[in-house]
């Protein structure tokens, strides 16, 4: 598989050092599909091309499988065609450049410079109109030529799904990178490893910044996750700015907020997301606690915001810990707060470990704050329950700190229809007539007092705000 990219803006062989590759020697990379290789075709200061060459050794892949191999898995589009190979290549070849780093041309990281790249044999099963819809809304000019007949010899076969494709525009040598490395396993529409969790993690982490507001962004996910329709829901939710509300249907100003009125008004002051102000709220409930706290647990703590939040904000606390009950999201909050970088010292104020709320856990005691964050609507009723127990009976911390979503605001996001959860996994929504006399049931059966309090824009109309949140103060 082979694509080029050609860039035509001042000083053209800068693409060079963006991409940390010398335009002076060949770059080859062993991968476990085969070999890659980085050379340039040309490379003049008005004009610079660079070429990547990946060669798939097919048989190693069925000699590295398992089962017994067949004649059909021998003989494949898989070493031509532009595909996941082809992002894995990307990433393997073009890491920094990905990342948004250049040591010598910094300042040339975010100019946005005359990009040409060029996909030969690119396989698209919903031909180019699939082509142009992904590509055209992000800037491009795509110019698609379809390989027909699918063979000469044998008419009868009609044409083939292969087109070459040029895509033409002003883009950052990042973004051109990003993209290409999401859509074209869409187009493809295959991959060669399995999809799970962390897909959807690289998903919203290479789509951050353009996926949210694309026109066809159900379309990329589902493509993109082999119609896993519960990994696509989940990436479709953690790609809108705020719970429900996808950020193209509004002003992000407003969908951030949460806010209704004029749109002119809202937008002269941007607002903080939601998820922000959770957090912010959660910093302050621990540090508002008399006599302070030294010692926080973060129950569903995902991928460490919240914790990376009260180590910076609450310098007093000895030690914050994070549990969560996938090893997924834990991996990614160990490289949020950088755990391979502490010292020893750092070290020892930080804990991650995994587990679940429905077991007794002796790790979850001796903490003065636990915080539940967007927790409790993603158990059951009887493993709520359960939950319950859990905290307050045996861990029993000093201060619990509770937020869920107020579903009576659900019906300010023209996103989310009546019925509809903000989140595909939640089990239940409730209203503050609903959260209210849990909440107190919890203090009368485990010794804890508590005080409710909104975080986000006040509805006007009466529904609350987004997000509901409950401080448990034990007696």
């Amino acid at each position: 598989m082979f694509l080029t990219v050609t860039c035509t803006a001042p000083e053209a062989t800068d693409l060079g050092y963006l991409l940390h590759k010398n335009p002076a020697a060949l770059f080859e990379k062993e991968l476990t599909f085969g070999v890659a290789r980085v050379f340039y075709p040309e490379a003049t200061a008005q004009r610079c091309t660079v070429a990547l060459l990946v060669e798939v050794d097919p048989v190693g892949l069925v000699r590295g499988g398992s089962g017994d191999p067949r004649l059909a898995q021998y003989v494949s589009d898989r070493p031509y065609v532009p595909s996941s190979f082809l992002s894995v290549a990307l990433s393997q070849c073009f890491a920094t450049a990905l990342g948004g780093r250049s040591k010598d041309r910094p300042d040339r990281v975010d100019e946005k410079m005359p990009l040409t790249a060029t996909l030969h044999a690119l396989d698209c099963d919903a031909g180019e109109a699939l082509i142009r819809r992904l590509f055209e809304p992000l800037g491009y000019s795509v110019a698609a030529e379809r390989h027909e007949p699918l063979d000469a010899r044998f008419p009868e076969w009609g044409p083939s799904d292969l087109y070459s494709v040029t895509l033409s525009g002003a883009q950052t040598v990042r973004d051109l990178l990003t993209h290409l490395y999401v859509l074209v396993p869409v187009l493809d529409n295959a991959k060669h490893y399995f999809i799970g969790e962390d897909e959807v993690e690289k998903l919203v982490r290479k789509g951050e910044g353009w996926l949210d507001s694309h026109p066809e962004k159900e379309v990329i996910a589902k493509r993109y996750l082999r119609y896993k329709r519960a990994l696509a829901d989940a990436a479709l939710a953690r790609l809108s700015e705020v719970e429900g509300a996808a950020p193209a249907e509004t002003d992000a100003a407003i969908a951030d907020s949460g806010a209704r009125g004029d749109a002119a008004e809202a937008t002269l002051e941007t607002p903080a997301r939601l998820n922000d102000r959770r957090i912010e709220a959660s910093v302050a409930a621990v540090a508002s606690l008399d006599p302070p706290a030294r010692r926080v647990i973060d129950l569903g703590c995902g991928e460490g915001k919240t914790m990376a939040a009260l180590l910076r904000d609450v310098p007093a606390l000895e030690h914050v810990a994070g549990m969560d009950v996938s090893v997924v999201p834990l991996e990614r909050a160990a490289r949020r707060l950088r755990l391979e970088r502490l010292s020893e010292r750092e070290r020892e104020r930080l804990s991650l470990f995994q587990g679940s709320l429905v077991y007794r856990d002796a790790r979850l005691s001796g903490f003065d704050v636990a915080l539940l964050n967007e927790v409790v609507e993603h158990l059951d009723a009887d493993r709520l329950a359960t939950l319950v127990r859990v905290v307050f009976e045996f861990a029993r911390p000093r201060r619990v700190v509770v937020t869920t979503p107020n579903a009576e605001y659900n019906s300010v996001w023209p996103s989310l229809p009546a019925g509809k959860f903000r989140h595909p996994d939640h089990r239940f929504e409730w209203t503050r007539a609903e959260f209210a006399p849990w909440a107190q049931g919890v203090t009368a059966a485990h010794g804890y007092t508590v005080a409710f309090s909104g975080v986000g824009d006040e509805d006007p109309e009466g529904r609350g705000t987004p997000t509901q949140m409950a401080v448990f103060d034990r007696t």
